[in-house]
């Protein structure tokens, strides 16, 4: 599903990530659940740090999580992040990973401090160059505080 330049790329990110990652499908017998899953392998075979697993029990399928080993940090997309949202991918397995934000220091203690229980589910078009934005904000918030969950969902496959 990547082209060998971008596979390259990612790898090279990939090298940044200093936790353990599993990343946790949800699936069906669709033509975009093989689709993810065949990109789902390629980037677990990028990493000795990042796993991969099915488990088909989240109701969007498909939909998957990345979730740190051993914590409750994750986030989930349900549909394939490609387009303008596969920055948004390589973020989160960066972030998920415990790579750093270059967000400035006083926003992250902001975050991390927000008081009470949150779940964010954002829509967003493959083409959309501001939702990327968007997607990657609320997947920030949901590393930083495990009160913060979001899910990126695909417009154009959950269209209901």
């Amino acid at each position: 599903m990547l082209d060998a330049n971008l596979t390259a790329q990612l790898q090279a990110y990939l090298e940044k990530v200093t936790q353990p990652i599993e990343i946790v499908a949800s699936l069906d017998d669709s033509e975009k659940s093989l689709e993810l899953n065949e990109l789902l392998e390629e980037i677990s075979a990028l990493s000795d740090r990042i796993s991969l697993v099915r488990r088909d029990d989240n109701e969007r399928k498909p939909s998957f999580a990345i979730n740190r080993v051993g914590s409750d940090i994750g986030v989930r997309f349900a549909g394939i992040p490609m387009g303008h949202e596969f920055t948004s991918l390589v973020l989160a397995l960066l972030q998920v990973g415990g790579h750093p934000s270059r967000t400035a220091a006083d926003v992250i203690e902001q975050i991390r401090h927000l008081d009470g229980d949150y779940r964010f589910e954002t829509y967003f078009s493959l083409s959309c160059q501001n939702c990327p934005d968007v997607v990657q904000a609320l997947n920030l918030m949901s590393v930083l505080n495990p009160k913060i969950q979001h899910v990126a969902i695909d417009g154009a496959l959950y269209q209901g």
